[in-house]
């Protein structure tokens, strides 16, 4: 796409109401890429706790708010972008932006410390391949966990220590058996199968952290109270990470501590896509080229 010489703007030369529609030159862009975070508006009560940003109450989200996603530019404020250091692929850091910031923020919401055990259920797909290298990073034992044992290399390539297939019916015993008979500190489940929360509840130990993130098509799951209450277990929900999050991530894809297998697609294949994705046949993430 040719960048336009001109584009007219609203143009404020003196406080009042002098405000005049001009036609003014566009910005030469510059090398550096940016990343883009969805507007938080800086001053509700979220914002102004640490760490809570990402759950802004007046926050305006791409597609949910405001246009711009399969748009070659978009105009944020200044403070809405994070710079993308030289080395880093954009292609990569595009999922990252999404599916990996989530990862890495519920995995800190696990509260798992260097030397814990940390469970990971839909371990192969685009959000468990980011959360399998980030809970290495962290020092972390990792179980992965999915469906199929042609996944478990997948896993194992990232840095899993152990896989265990979720359709085997002995999973809750195989969990433990692994992880000293007492469960893993924390679990991350990114699965969309309501299953994969109900097991989390029964092998994660005492007082363990379970941690929801996977959005199953039915939005309700059993689950035993006298379980929950007696064995101290914590469930939290988590979203997208804060500010300081998607600092830190591209960090760590800078210095090549994480990376992530990417499938890049024309835009005309979303259908396939999709139909892949139900089908459970997506390793690491796919990235759409909105050109093609």
């Amino acid at each position: 796409m040719e960048i336009p010489k001109k584009q007219k703007a609203q143009v404020i030369t003196e406080f009042g109401l002098n405000v005049k529609l001009q036609e003014i030159d566009v910005p030469e862009p510059k090398s550096d890429q940016v990343l883009i975070i969805n507007r938080i508006c800086g001053y509700c009560e979220n914002c102004h706790t640490s760490g809570r940003d990402n759950n802004c109450e007046n926050q305006e989200e791409l597609i949910t708010n405001k246009f711009g996603t399969f748009q070659q530019f978009i105009t944020i404020a200044e403070g809405e972008a994070v710079k993308l250091p030289e080395n880093v692929d954009l292609k990569k850091a595009a999922p990252l932006m999404c599916a990996g910031i989530t990862v890495y923020k519920g995995l800190k919401e696990t509260n798992c410390q260097s030397g814990e055990i940390v469970a990971i259920s839909g371990a192969s797909g685009g959000l468990g391949s980011f959360a399998i290298q980030f809970a290495k990073n962290s020092g972390l034992e990792v179980i992965a966990i999915d469906l199929g044992n042609e996944k478990g290399q997948h896993c194992k390539d990232l840095g899993a220590d152990h896989y265990l297939d979720a359709s085997k019916p002995d999973l809750i015993k195989r969990v433990k058996e692994i992880s000293n008979g007492r469960g893993p500190h924390g679990v991350l489940v990114v699965a969309n199968a309501i299953k994969a929360f109900e097991d989390a509840l029964e092998y994660a130990r005492n007082y363990g952290v379970v941690v929801a993130i996977g959005v199953p098509n039915q939005n309700e799951f059993k689950a035993d109270l006298m379980n929950i209450i007696g064995r101290h277990l914590t469930i939290k929900g988590t979203t997208l990470g804060n500010r300081q999050d998607f600092k830190e991530g591209v960090a760590l894809l800078a210095k090549g501590k994480i990376d992530i297998p990417v499938e890049v697609r024309g835009l005309s294949e979303l259908p396939e896509i999709i139909e892949r994705i139900n089908n459970g046949q997506i390793k690491g993430r796919v990235v759409l080229d909105t050109s093609k």
